[in-house]
């Protein structure tokens, strides 16, 4: 699982930063790409990356401000251009569908791939065997969702020693002890918890919207692996971040340490800040929350899982 920052800027592009859009990749283990928010000039950044469009299979929009949503109509047509024929759905508040059809009307932009838009509530978005996304409602000034993504545990290794200690051959109840089904083997039924280890749990990223600092940020990303949150201005600039709904580096790091992360990842840079004064985000941030990253354009992150039992 990995994390590809394609746009880490705020309100609009800069020079040094792109606007929001987030890509979320499950290689190795499956094909599969997400993408979080969509600003506009997204599917530029893509050429940037070894991600391909026509893999991706879901976009969550956090919320229906430009700088989260304007480059959605170009990467749908994007990706009819490149030969997608997989389907894709994009999640997002109220109001998304009536913005993507229109985009898609008057630009007499004709999709060859099947496009769902689901106009989203809080609590369960989307589940399969894999993964459970979750959404919670922020504090911004429009409606603005954070996202979490949940992967299902992993089963246990199997005790394997203990099995060939009582002359059970490998073969398909090996499969059945793993999958939590019980075997009887020469009259003896044997139990899969005394013959697996623990299951192994999953990875959890949170990816939240344009926030205010509030409770639910904490709720939200409670023991999360990463937790990216919004930063978008510096603590001298407070009475800003108030006026506009926004969060500091130092509320995002006070979010984090509240809500026992273990990788607090900062973005939606204001465009007033310098490089150099950027960095003064991620040191704000660090005094309060050390396993702070600043994220920058076209960075990625991996996720890694677990350490097994």
């Amino acid at each position: 699982m990995q994390l590809w920052f394609l746009g880490t800027g705020a309100g609009t592009p800069s020079k040094q930063r792109n606007v929001s859009a987030i890509a979320l990749s499950f290689a190795p283990e499956r094909a599969s790409l997400w993408l979080f928010d969509c600003g506009e000039g997204t599917q530029l950044q893509f050429l940037h990356t070894p991600l391909k469009l026509p893999r991706l299979e879901k976009v969550f929009i956090t919320h229906l401000h430009g700088d989260h949503l304007f480059g959605l109509p170009g990467l749908l047509g994007s990706r009819a251009m490149q030969g997608a024929e997989r389907p894709l759905t994009v999640y997002g508040p109220p109001g998304l569908r009536g913005f993507v059809e229109a985009c898609l009307t008057a630009s007499s932009t004709r999709l060859p791939y099947t496009l769902e838009i689901e106009e989203i509530s809080p609590g369960e978005v989307c589940a399969n065997a894999h993964v459970r996304v979750t959404a919670t409602p922020l504090h911004h000034g429009v409606t603005s969702y954070g996202y979490r993504i949940e992967e299902q545990p992993r089963p246990g290794r199997l005790h394997s020693e203990r099995l060939a200690a009582l002359g059970v051959p490998p073969g398909p109840w090996y499969g059945q002890l793993k999958r939590g089904e019980p075997v009887v083997w020469n009259g003896q039924q044997l139990h899969p918890a005394d013959f697996t280890h623990p299951p192994q749990p999953g990875r959890v990223v949170v990816v939240c919207g344009d926030t205010a600092p509030c409770a639910a940020v904490r709720e939200l990303a409670a023991g999360a692996d990463v937790l990216v949150h919004e930063a978008t201005y510096l603590r001298t600039d407070a009475a800003l971040a108030q006026a506009h709904r926004h969060s500091t580096a130092a509320d995002a790091a006070a979010a984090a340490a509240a809500a026992g992360v273990r990788t607090l990842v900062l973005t939606h840079v204001s465009p007033r800040y310098s490089q150099d004064a950027a960095a003064a985000l991620l040191a704000e941030a660090r005094a309060v929350f050390p396993a702070s990253h600043l994220a920058h354009d076209l960075w990625q992150l991996d996720v890694p899982r677990p350490a097994a039992d």
